[in-house]
């Protein structure tokens, strides 16, 4: 177990309410509270960044160089973009990719590297990947773990989530719409897709090489109906994604 502090990100309140620790003490700065406390036996500074990547990376900067966080961990809902997955189902990061930076071209839309010119011949190699070692961690550290069935409310069928290990996108749009679900999933073959990760992923690897682990479980599945999918879903998503964050954070 590390004993190194660990920067733990959500987006929402919802997602964070699992988490958060404040027996550290609070600090503000740019409007943006830091709650510092323990999770899962490990020192960690707890964060609601709020929606996008912006905000994302601002966050995930000040973790990194205020607070001196040796890990990352973001923990909060996405929407499914690969069809053998379901609501309630979690997702590991194992890559963050984000699917709307590059170039529009007239055969489609080409997606780089962030910060790389999105010019032709240009390198672009999109994506930041987890070290092998980390995902072996993880892997074991998971092992074992069974998620709480989802309750009849839900309306999904009686269905128990299941954790899997695989890409997320990013992209600072809600993805509501079929064909937009199933070209991300054509293109970059993700299981899921949400609006900060790949962002974090990002300041993470230019501050550092600090590792980053995003856990995320399925709120809706990202097709026509998920606006409506997502605040239904939203509190129980998040909960589950917090078991999983808390088995997984001392071994980042």
């Amino acid at each position: 177990m590390s004993s190194t502090t660990l920067g733990v990100l959500s987006a929402l309140p919802e997602e964070l309410a699992h988490l958060a620790d404040e027996s550290g003490g609070r600090t503000e700065i740019a409007g943006i509270a830091f709650r510092q406390g323990v999770i899962a036996g490990r020192p960690a500074v707890f964060v609601e960044c709020g929606v996008g990547k912006v905000n994302a990376g601002i966050a995930t900067a000040y973790l990194l160089e205020r607070f001196g966080c040796a890990g990352l961990m973001f923990c909060g809902v996405a929407g499914g973009l690969d069809p053998a997955l379901g609501v309630g189902d979690v997702v590991v990061g194992t890559s963050n990719l984000q699917h709307d930076y590059g170039a529009e071209q007239e055969d489609g839309f080409l997606a780089f590297q962030p910060g790389v010119a999105p010019l032709p011949g240009v390198e672009r190699r999109p994506g930041y990947r987890l070290a092998p070692p980390l995902v072996e961690r993880l892997r074991a550290a998971a092992g074992g773990l069974a998620l709480e069935p989802l309750p009849e409310s839900v309306g999904v069928g009686a269905r128990r989530p299941t954790l899997h290990f695989g890409g997320i996108v990013t992209g600072d749009s809600f993805i509501n719409r079929d064909a937009t679900r199933e070209r991300l999933h054509r293109e970059f073959g993700a299981q899921a897709v949400e609006m900060e990760g790949g962002a974090v992923a990002q300041v993470a690897h230019r501050l550092g090489d600090v590792p980053f682990v995003n856990v995320r479980c399925l709120s809706d599945l990202a097709g026509a109906t998920s606006h409506l999918d997502f605040r239904a879903f939203l509190p129980i998503a998040a909960r589950t994604a917090s078991l999983v964050a808390h088995r997984l954070a001392p071994h980042i």
